[in-house]
């Protein structure tokens, strides 16, 4: 499956199933086949999306600091970074917000 998100104030957004589910997990949306986001709710997405990608930035400079602690070589990332994925997505989010746009998927 694949979500694509759509507002009158934007392009469409589309996203692999596995990223559009974490990214609608991670601002507290239900990641089923449908649904919308409201222009009263971008601020609170945005906040919870940006805290995500400190979270997982953080995580990922202290394992580098680790590594360098012990004479290692950092590790490097597994993924794409949740930055990478989200900033499309926030930008989206943002450009709704001030357009008072809703964003839907599924429909």
């Amino acid at each position: 499956m694949t979500y694509k998100f759509k507002s009158k104030a934007t392009g469409d957004l589309i996203m692999l199933d596995a990223d559009g589910r974490r990214l609608l997990e991670i601002i507290g949306k239900d990641a089923g086949p449908r649904g919308i986001i409201l222009p009263g709710q971008m601020a609170a997405a945005v906040q919870a999306l940006e805290e995500a990608i400190g979270r997982q930035e953080a995580e990922h400079g202290a394992l580098i600091d680790a590594a360098k602690g012990q004479g290692a070589l950092p590790p490097a990332l597994d993924e794409v970074p949740l930055r990478q994925r989200a900033m499309p997505f926030i930008d989206m989010l943002v450009r709704c917000a001030k357009e008072g746009a809703d964003i839907v998927w599924g429909v």
